[in-house]
Parts: C-alpha cells; sequence; structure tokens
C-alpha cells in the first residue's frame, strides 16, 4: 500500500501529471465544481499565460467572459478579475490551482519569481475575503511541485516553510567516501537521537552538482531542555526602571543618532535562568520564537561539539564533535545562516539588512554603533569586542586633539628655537667641524649640514612634548577606568553578569574530555571528571616555555642582524657621500647628502625600518601557527583557559617582535658609543662593526621615524589584508559554478561560500588593536601624532570589520563572553609600564633635559645661546687622516674636531673624562624620571580610586532584579502549592472532607 502511495504521490509530482491537469481544466470546465469557473480564478490563471498566444485562452467559451484580442485583453482580464468576487477554493481547489500553475510556467519557461507575482495577489484577496491563505493550510501529501514553487530560494526555513533551519552542514563525496559515509551516518542518528530534526539538499539541487547540503533543526522541546542545561538568562518581567533621557546637547548628538529602533532592537526584562519545570514563570509570547537564532545556533553547535559519530555498541571517545569531523574532511563546512541578503529585507527577517545599512557602509563613520542589534544578531561575545573598540576609538578623539596641539605648538615655536638657529647659522654650526661617524670612508662635516633634522626634531622635542607625555599616562588610567564602568553597564544589560562563575564547567572543551582519559571526582559535585596528570602537564609546560623562549632568542637575533645591517650599510652610504661629493666639489660647508636631501644616519634608519618591518611581519606568520599547536599540545580545560594561554604567548612574541626595535633606537643606540680614540665596537675591535651614533638631529627623531615606519606599515598592511583577502576569495570561490544571479542560489549556498569565521577570529583583531595601543602609550613622548593616526585607523576598523561580518563572512556562532578577558590586564601591564618608558624617553632620548640644566644652570644669559657650544667635546686630531685629502681637510690644518658628548678637552689633567655637567644632568635625568614617574601614578591612583567601576545606578539594577526575582520565585512557588492543595482537597472522597479539612487547613497556612 505504502508503494502504491508512493507511485502515485511520483506522477501527480511529474510533468506529465501538471500538462494533464491543465489540460482538463481549459477543456472541460463544465465538469468541475463552481469554484473552478468562477471568472476570478480563471482570469488570474490566465494572466500567467503571458508569452503564450492570448488566443489560446479563448478556448474557454463556456466561461461565459469573452476576451479582446491582443494588448487589451491582458488589461481587461487583469481588470474583471480585480473587480469579480473570489469565490473561496477547497483544499482540492488549491491543488489542482497549484499543479496548473506549475505546468504553466513549464510550457512558458518563465522564471519562478515571475510567475508567482498574480498568485500572490490572490493569497492577499483571499486572506482580505476570510477565506484563509494557502500557507495557512495544510500542506499537500507529495505535492514536491509546490515546495519549488516558493517565491525565492532565499530562505531559512525547511521545505516546510515551518521549520527554522538552526544550522547547516556541507559534504561532498569523494575517493574515502565509504568511511566519511559510515561516520556522518552514525553522526547523523545520534543528532537525531538528541531530538533534532535533519532534512538533506541533494547534491543535484546545488549549482555545483557536488555538494550535499544537511539542514538541522532544534525543536522546541530540545532549545528547552538545553537552555535549562546551559542556564540561559530569559524575560520574567518587564523592567519598570526608566530609561536615561540625554537631554544636554540632544540637539548636537542626534546627527550621531540612529533611529531608536535600530538602538534598542529589543524591549527591557528582567531576566532569570531558564528552568523547563517552570516555563509559566516566563514570559512565553509566541514558543517558535521565543529563543532569538543566535541562541538556537549556540544551542545546536553545543550539541554538534559532544555529539558521537561512532555506532551502538561501540565506544571510542575521540570519535566525537563537529570539531573532528571537519577536520578529517567528513564534513565540509558547518554553519549557522545569514538570515537575509545584506542589500535587501527578507520575509520577517531584516537584521542582517539593518546592520549593513546602519554600521557597516563607511558613509556611517560618523554614526554611534547599533551595539544591542550586534548582540542581538551575532552573539555578546562579538558585541563586547565592537563596544570596546568603540570606546577606544572615542577616547582616542581626545588624545589626538591634545597630541595635534602639541605638535602646533612645535610649529608655532619654529622661530624661537634657538638651537636649531645656532646650528644653521654658518658663523656658529659652520665653522664647527665634526668627527666622522664611522672608521672608513667618511669624511669630517660640518655641524650646519644638520640644520634641517633640527628643525624636524624640535617639531616633537620640545617643551609640549614633556605635558603630553604626562598626559597621556593620565589618559591610559582614564581609558581603562572608564571602560571598566562601560562594561559594567553592558554586563548588566546583556545579561552577563556573574556569568563566568556559573558557566565555568559548561566551557569545558571538547578536545579536554577527549584526550584526558584519567578520571577523578570533583572536589565540590563528587562526580568523576577527566584530568590530566601532573606529570603530563609539566612536561607539556616545559616544551611550550622552551618553543616560547626559542622564538623571542630568534626575534633578538634578527634585530641583532638589523642591528648589524645598520653599521655596516651606513659605510656604504658614506662612500656614497664621498663619490658624490667628489663630483659637486662643493663640500666645505655643507654634509654631503645621499640625494641631496637626506644624510646617510636617516638613510641607514630609515632602510633599516623596513626591512626590521618585513622581518616582523615573516616572523609573525609562523609563529602563528606554532602558539595555535603548542596551546593545543597544553590541553586547557576551557575555553577560557585556552584563549587566555594563546593570549600570553602570541602577546609576549609580538611585544618584543614589534617594539625591539623602538626600545633600540630609544634606549641604546647612541648611548654605547666611546669617544674617538677609544670606540666601542659591537662584536669586538677585531669585526670593525663601531656602536652606532644617533642622528646629527637626535636620537628622537630617529625613533619617530622607526615609530612612523613599523606603526603605520602594520596598520596599512592589516587593513589590506582585512578587507581585500576576503573580498578576493569569496569572488573566487563564488565564481566557480556560479552563472545565475545571487537570487536563483539557496541561502545556504550563498553563505557557503563566504569565509568562515574561525575561533580565534576576534584574538586577532584583539591583538591588533592592542600592538596598537601599545605603539600609542609606549613611545608616545617621540610622536604626538600617534594616537591622531591610530583613530583615522580605527574609524576605518570598525567599519571593515562591520563589513567583513556582514558581507564577506559566514554567520559565526553565537557565544557568551562577560569582558574582554585576558586583555584588560595586557592593557593595565601596558599602561604602567608606558609611564617608565616615556619618562626615559624623555629623559635619556630627548634633549630637553640637558637643555633645562644649561638653561638654569650654565647660561649666563638665561637664554638658550652657547648651547650647542657647551653640548660639543673636542678630540685632537693626531696626523690627517690617509683616506682624506687636501681639499676635504678644509683647505687648513685642523688640529680638533667635536663630537656630541660632556668631557674634557685634550691636555687637560682628566682628558676626555666626564666633566661635571654630565653628572649633573645624568643627576637631572634621574630626578625627573623618579617625579614623573611618582606624580603621574599618584595621579592614576587617585583617579582609579574616585571613579568606581560599576556605576551606581548599574547597582541599583542589579540589585532590584535580584530582588524582584526573589520575590517573583515566592510568589510563583506558593501559588503553585495553593494550586496543588486546592486540587488535593477536591480530590479528596466527600465523607473524610469534614474531618480533614481543618487539618489541611492548618497545613496550609504553615506553608504560606
Amino acid at each position: 500500500m505504502e508503494d502504491q502511495d508512493a507511485s502515485i504521490a511520483a506522477f501527480s509530482s511529474s510533468p506529465l501529471f501538471s500538462f494533464m491537469s491543465l489540460m482538463f481544466l481549459l477543456a472541460v470546465p463544465h465538469r468541475f465544481p463552481l469554484e473552478f469557473r468562477s471568472a476570478n480564478y480563471l482570469l488570474r490563471l490566465s494572466l500567467f499565460m503571458e508569452g503564450v498566444n492570448d488566443g489560446f485562452l479563448h478556448n474557454c467559451q463556456g466561461l461565459s467572459v469573452s476576451f479582446p484580442p491582443d494588448s487589451e485583453a491582458r488589461k481587461h482580464r487583469q481588470e474583471t478579475a480585480a473587480s469579480s468576487p473570489p469565490y473561496p477554493l477547497s483544499r482540492e481547489g488549491e491543488a489542482v490551482i497549484i499543479t496548473a500553475l506549475a505546468a504553466m510556467r513549464r510550457i512558458t519557461g518563465k522564471a519562478k519569481d515571475e510567475t508567482l507575482i498574480e498568485l500572490q495577489s490572490a493569497r492577499a484577496a483571499d486572506e482580505s475575503s476570510g477565506n484563509g491563505s494557502l500557507s495557512e493550510r495544510a500542506p499537500l501529501p507529495g505535492n514536491t511541485e509546490t515546495d519549488k514553487l516558493h517565491p525565492s530560494k532565499d530562505t531559512v526555513f525547511f521545505r516546510d516553510g515551518v521549520r527554522r533551519i538552526d544550522f547547516v552542514l556541507s559534504y561532498v563525496d569523494d575517493k574515502d567516501g565509504e568511511k566519511k559515509q559510515e561516520r556522518r551516518r552514525a553522526f547523523e542518528a545520534n543528532l537525531e537521537k538528541t531530538g533534532l530534526e535533519l532534512e538533506t539538499e541533494d547534491k543535484s539541487d546545488s549549482k555545483d552538482q557536488k555538494t550535499y547540503f544537511l539542514k538541522i533543526h532544534a525543536p522546541r522541546d530540545v532549545l528547552a531542555t538545553y537552555a535549562d542545561v546551559l542556564k540561559i538568562k530569559v524575560p520574567f518581567k518587564k523592567s519598570d526602571i526608566p530609561q536615561s533621557q540625554d537631554v544636554a546637547l540632544e540637539w548636537f548628538t542626534q546627527t550621531f543618532r540612529l533611529p531608536g529602533n535600530i538602538m534598542h532592537p529589543e524591549p527591557d526584562y528582567f531576566t532569570y535562568h531558564f528552568d523547563k519545570t517552570k516555563t509559566d514563570f516566563f514570559l512565553i509570547g509566541d514558543k517558535d520564537t521565543f529563543f532569538p537564532p543566535s541562541t538556537r545556533n549556540r544551542i545546536v553547535f553545543y550539541i554538534l561539539s559532544r555529539c558521537a559519530y561512532y555506532k551502538e555498541g561501540q565506544k571510542d571517545r575521540e570519535k566525537t564533535g563537529i570539531k573532528r569531523l571537519l577536520s578529517n574532511g567528513t564534513y565540509t563546512a558547518a554553519f549557522p545562516l545569514h538570515d537575509c541578503r545584506y542589500w535587501k529585507k527578507g520575509r520577517n527577517a531584516e537584521e542582517r539588512y539593518n546592520l549593513y545599512k546602519h554600521w557597516a557602509r563607511f558613509l556611517c563613520f560618523y554614526k554611534e554603533q547599533p551595539l544591542n542589534l550586534i548582540k542581538k544578531y551575532y552573539g555578546e561575545k562579538i558585541g563586547i569586542y565592537f563596544a570596546w573598540l568603540g570606546f577606544y576609538t572615542e577616547m582616542l578623539f581626545l588624545a589626538a586633539v591634545v597630541g595635534l596641539i602639541c605638535f602646533i605648538y612645535g610649529v608655532l615655536s619654529y622661530d624661537d628655537n634657538i638651537t636649531s638657529k645656532e646650528i644653521c647659522d654658518p658663523k656658529i654650526g659652520g665653522s664647527i667641524m665634526m668627527c666622522p661617524l664611522c672608521d672608513k670612508n667618511c669624511t669630517f662635516w660640518r655641524l650646519d649640514s644638520t640644520c634641517l633634522s633640527s628643525w624636524q626634531s624640535h617639531l616633537f622635542d620640545n617643551e609640549a612634548t614633556v605635558f603630553f607625555a604626562m598626559f597621556m599616562g593620565i589618559w591610559v588610567t582614564l581609558f581603562l577606568e572608564f571602560w571598566k564602568r562601560r562594561q559594567a553597564r553592558l554586563e548588566y544589560e546583556w545579561d552577563l553578569v556573574d556569568f563566568e562563575e556559573e558557566q565555568q564547567e559548561l566551557q569545558t572543551r571538547p578536545e579536554f574530555e577527549i584526550k584526558c582519559t584519567n578520571r577523578r571526582p570533583n572536589k565540590i559535585t563528587q562526580e568523576m571528571e577527566p584530568y590530566l596528570p601532573l606529570h603530563s602537564r609539566c612536561a607539556r609546560y616545559c616544551l611550550s616555555g622552551a618553543t616560547v623562549t626559542f622564538w623571542i632568542s630568534l626575534i633578538l637575533a634578527c634585530i641583532t642582524g638589523v642591528i648589524a645591517y645598520r653599521l655596516a650599510v651606513y659605510a656604504s652610504f658614506a662612500s656614497i657621500i664621498g663619490n658624490h661629493g667628489g663630483e659637486s666639489g662643493n663640500h666645505k660647508n655643507k654634509t654631503l647628502l645621499v640625494g641631496g636631501l637626506i644624510t646617510p644616519q636617516l638613510a641607514t634608519s630609515v632602510t633599516a625600518s623596513c626591512i626590521n618591518f618585513v622581518i616582523i611581519m615573516i616572523l609573525n606568520f609562523f609563529y602563528e601557527k606554532v602558539a595555535i599547536w603548542i596551546t593545543d599540545m597544553e590541553i586547557p580545560k576551557t575555553h577560557l583557559e585556552y584563549e587566555n594561554r594563546l593570549i600570553t604567548k602570541m602577546f609576549m612574541f609580538q611585544f618584543v617582535n614589534y617594539y625591539s626595535s623602538c626600545f633600540y633606537v630609544a634606549f641604546f643606540k647612541g648611548k654605547f658609543v666611546g669617544y674617538p680614540g677609544n670606540y666601542t665596537y659591537m662584536f669586538g675591535k677585531w669585526k670593525k662593526f663601531r656602536n652606532e651614533e644617533c642622528d646629527p638631529g637626535g636620537c628622537l627623531i630617529e625613533l619617530t621615524t622607526q615609530l612612523l615606519i613599523v606603526m603605520a606599515g602594520k596598520q596599512l598592511w592589516g587593513n589590506i589584508q582585512e578587507a581585500l583577502l576576503p573580498l578576493m576569495r569569496n569572488w573566487w570561490s563564488s565564481r566557480k559554478g556560479r552563472h545565475n544571479p545571487e537570487n536563483h542560489y539557496s541561502r545556504w549556498e550563498q553563505d557557503h561560500v563566504l569565509q568562515n569565521f574561525s575561533q580565534l577570529g576576534l584574538f586577532y583583531e584583539y591583538l591588533e588593536m592592542v600592538i596598537q595601543f601599545g605603539f600609542i602609550t609606549l613611545f608616545v613622548a617621540s610622536f604626538p601624532l600617534a594616537p591622531l593616526l591610530a583613530l583615522f585607523n580605527n574609524i576605518l576598523e570598525i567599519r571593515v570589520d562591520a563589513w567583513k561580518f556582514t558581507t564577506q563572512f559566514r554567520r559565526p556562532v553565537a557565544s557568551k563572553a562577560r569582558n574582554i578577558g585576558a586583555w584588560q590586564e595586557i592593557l593595565n601591564s601596558v599602561a604602567i609600564l608606558s609611564v617608565v618608558t616615556n619618562a626615559f624617553i624623555m629623559a635619556f632620548t630627548s634633549d630637553m633635559i640637558p637643555r633645562m640644566v644649561y638653561l638654569y644652570a650654565y647660561s649666563n644669559s638665561t637664554s638658550m645661546k652657547g648651547y650647542i657650544n657647551s653640548s660639543l667635546s673636542e678630540y685632537r686630531i693626531p696626523i690627517r687622516p690617509r683616506n682624506m685629502t687636501e681639499d676635504n681637510w678644509f683647505h687648513h690644518f685642523n688640529t680638533t674636531c667635536r663630537y656630541r658628548d660632556y668631557r674634557h678637552p685634550p691636555g687637560h689633567e682628566n682628558e676626555y673624562t666626564h666633566t661635571m655637567q654630565f653628572w649633573h644632568i645624568l643627576a637631572a635625568k634621574m630626578a625627573f624620571i623618579i617625579i614623573m614617574e611618582h606624580v603621574v601614578f599618584v595621579v592614576k591612583f587617585f583617579i582609579a580610586w574616585m571613579i568606581p567601576d560599576v556605576p551606581s545606578d548599574v547597582k541599583a539594577r542589579i540589585k532590584r532584579e535580584r530582588y524582584l526575582i526573589q520575590e517573583h520565585l515566592h510568589n510563583y512557588e506558593v501559588e503553585k502549592l495553593k494550586l496543588q492543595l486546592s486540587a488535593s482537597f477536591i480530590t479528596e472522597p466527600q465523607t473524610s472532607e469534614t474531618s480533614l479539612t481543618p487539618d489541611k487547613h492548618e497545613v496550609l497556612s504553615e506553608c504560606l
């Protein structure tokens, strides 16, 4: 009987049956019920015959309707159809009509979207007349053509149009097909045992004719069960706390605001952990939409991660979880679906469209972010990231403004720079002959050749720089403290209070459960749990530590190589200078410059910085893979532990990789040079690699150059990677086998070609921003415009990330996070270290302290006149160097040359030893470091003490919510007990009711 029914269903869905139904309808209308002879439906039916001769319908003369010819016929039919009253259709009538429409579509060759225009209007007419729409009635058995007649394949529902697709798995057949098929059958059977519902799309329905798609739906019972397990918070009472209204400057902030339905897509509720046994305690409106899609895909992924794929009777703990099935190629992808296309609203789905329209477009860069909508669509973890990035960018605006003011001060005080004027003065700087900067191919040079670099150095090395360095130390504290307050507010609004404490055990990684075969009782629950033995843990940690140490040593070796390059290549640039100068013959008053503009020191610094940047990128590429491997080897227990360990390893490496070159220029270059006749060499005197001296304009301008190249290069390369790479990959994957417009493909096919957002996707986003945070705090004293560059980059970064998430990535699995995790501690550490580094930069890299000591202790006119002569020491030249011609001897015999240091002149009883001015300057530098550090730290701790981490109104709301939870739970249990006791009174026999009633009243009163 079942085979007979299947044959009938197959025949009814065949093209032959459809064509026969249409011919029967048109040729023998008098044998149909009245509903099929109505002008209303048959005229609408005729409208689908566009492309077919209008005379085709003239055969229907028995319908009491006459049709004018040609184009007027269609117009007349439309008017007649609109004016004639519709007759109610029975279920059988609908079946014939839909089958006839399918046949007409085959005959006319029209697209599905075109042929269904009139069907939709027919449904609308039925609904308005009270007859009910086709979709509201029961689906027709065996009617596969009805499924194919859906207006668009861009849907997130099963074929029945009712059950929502919560997750999609894809796979292809390959050479190793039998083993993979066996795994898939076992896995899918176990999924069905958990209560999930599955539906497969055959590869013949996919455009590449290779990929199968397994659609997964979680019924209400499964969602309720795992919502109870995962302790998901759901609303039980609408919030009665009034929302704060921003009244001040509302006219100004209105420009930056988004519509209310975008900023607050959901009303505010008091929430409590879902309990399956207390469903009537919660505010459950529509059971199908009670759990939002982000919660649904989180629950389904939790099941997929822990579902085994071994058969009954077997037990192989390693055969567990979708991650292993993805890694061994059993499935090619696993992802939840976007709700619609990003440029067009879907049916009852517009969240992705709203995110793209109001958030992901660059023209919205001045608008606020719809954080609540981001959280609702992507989950709390991604929402926290964008909240932090947006807050960081807002705070950068203040730092950028102050840094720009300091830079403008340097520009405006250009003419008041007496030091630079002395250097550029031909009578002062032009008369000072400086000692050669290298042992070979380097000539004597005049000080006035550094005129340009001294002016450039003044832009960043002036009195305002000291103020800016101290300001940034305070700014960092304000940023971190205000972020804690913002984070506490988000924790409450997004139901993340006490999340970590309750979710620790639920965050246990499936890999830990699989690889740890040893069991021991939990000290709290006394249940058996997996654990990693101490000897195994120590061995893994030792190997991990040795690997990290090796890679950090490799970085230091590369930095040493770059320093050796600096020392070696300087001689080459000096040789170029000599050749250039010999041709020009004009080197009496100017140092010969590479290209006429760049000093050899600057040329060496720029090329070395570029080489260092390339080395940084290469080492990053390899170390990322190594860090993930050694973290996997350690087998962390929870996802939180895994992320924290990976963060620690990656940041240690990135810290050394990105900042080591800046530390070298700031604190080592030019500090251990020696003096003429007794220079210090890097690898010993036999290697002839003399330690580097700073640029004649000072070391600070070289640090600025290094910081600018590394920071700007990293940001530029990062934006290229983030924007272009996903776009090119998606274009390449989508062009394979695609020859039709996007709307011809199903929602799962459209999402399948997008890039996968890995579990570590946010890790790289955080890492990029924290490295940038280090640049603008650790070395900001050398480059006050760094916050401005970071601000411009972050404005672009927010929109690029939003564009990636909305258009280029598959929808990530929603996950919760209470805060930014270990990154908070890293930011605190960088903030404290930044105070120390900026104090040392101002003391030892900048010339600010030597200038102040000269101004207040050694100047006779309370001005900076004579500072240049005071800062240079003399060295006696015993004989004319062999490599110097008579021209290079400046047409006269010089017995001395000058160099940057504070040493006694030749002939002094303590010649070439440090003068008292050197020790005064050193004491002033140490005093400045101590004073600056203590002042900034005192202000930092005072601000941190003054600003509470949790706003007072948030504390009040948390307390009120806890109070209401207790009150409502108490009332709920009392009412439930009343109902139980009332039910027991009714069921008691009348004979015993009188004798037991007083006792039961006593019991009831005691319970209440």
